[in-house]
């Protein structure tokens, strides 16, 4: 059979082409959603999401209306497949022991306003929190973070602590149909169709906020086209891609002696 001359087509049909390639050769991850939640936490961490106990990650569980999260008292880099709660939408512990964070009720709104959502992940992360300091919206123009481009939505005003419903309502109205939220005085908020993607966003928005903060100190942040920024959020944010790039930073994370405890001796 002949083949064609690469040399010779389109860049659409390039894209095309490579993207059905991905999605016949890239496999899906095999970890659980307990791992890959646990996993998440300690890969964050490593990625510069450390705020000790502030912050949340949550995914949904089996039955309607429930989720699981981390249980107050311990950081990201504690959390492992075996000390993860699932709560109900109030935050009423039905498994596992401890409580969950209060801040948690947030989540609750965005499930409910958002059912394509998954897995919400928010920390103050350094780069990212000092940057939430100017009350400035979080601007993408590299092509490393175009993963987020057109993505993220923003909160000019901080709401205060995260507890009541009505920051709760507040957050899932300003993030309406977004993947991500910049929260002034606060932190970032992801909120993803699978933990895989939340994980990659979290790392890409921490990244992108230290790169903002780096170009603003030497000049004025030149804006990218508006149609290739769509085109570079589109073709890095693929299912497939995120699973193999979520397996890495999880290779990553597990080289590290002091996450081992991560996973369950049964799982390994």
């Amino acid at each position: 059979m002949n083949q064609q001359n690469s040399f010779e087509l389109d860049k659409q049909t390039l894209i095309e082409q490579s993207s059905a390639q991905m999605d016949d050769t890239l496999a899906d991850t095999k970890y659980t959603d307990r791992q890959k939640l646990a996993l998440t936490c300690r890969i964050l961490f490593d990625n510069g999401h450390d705020s000790g106990l502030a912050g949340q990650i949550t995914a949904r569980a089996d039955s309607e209306g429930t989720y699981f999260t981390q249980q107050l008292g311990l950081g990201f880099d504690e959390i492992s497949e075996d000390n993860l709660l699932v709560v109900d939408e109030h935050l009423n512990v039905l498994a596992g022991h401890g409580m969950a964070n209060p801040a948690n009720r947030f989540h609750s709104w965005v499930y409910r306003a958002r059912p394509d959502v998954n897995c919400i992940v928010h920390t103050h992360a350094r780069y990212t929190a000092a940057l939430s300091m100017l009350e400035k919206p979080l601007e993408i123009s590299h092509m490393d973070n175009c993963i987020l481009y057109d993505d993220v939505a923003f909160v000019d005003k901080w709401p205060g602590v995260p507890v009541g419903n009505e920051e709760g309502e507040l957050i899932s109205r300003s993030l309406g149909n977004k993947r991500a939220l910049m929260l002034s005085h606060h932190g970032l908020l992801i909120a993803a169709s699978t933990i895989e993607e939340a994980c990659l966003l979290g790392i890409a928005f921490e990244r992108a906020a230290h790169m903002h903060l780096l170009a603003a100190a030497a000049g004025d942040i030149k804006p990218m086209d508006h149609e290739l920024g769509k085109e570079a959020h589109d073709w890095i944010l693929r299912p497939k891609r995120n699973s193999v790039a979520f397996d890495y930073y999880a290779r990553r994370s597990l080289k590290d002696s002091r996450n081992a405890d991560c996973l369950s001796s049964r799982s390994r």
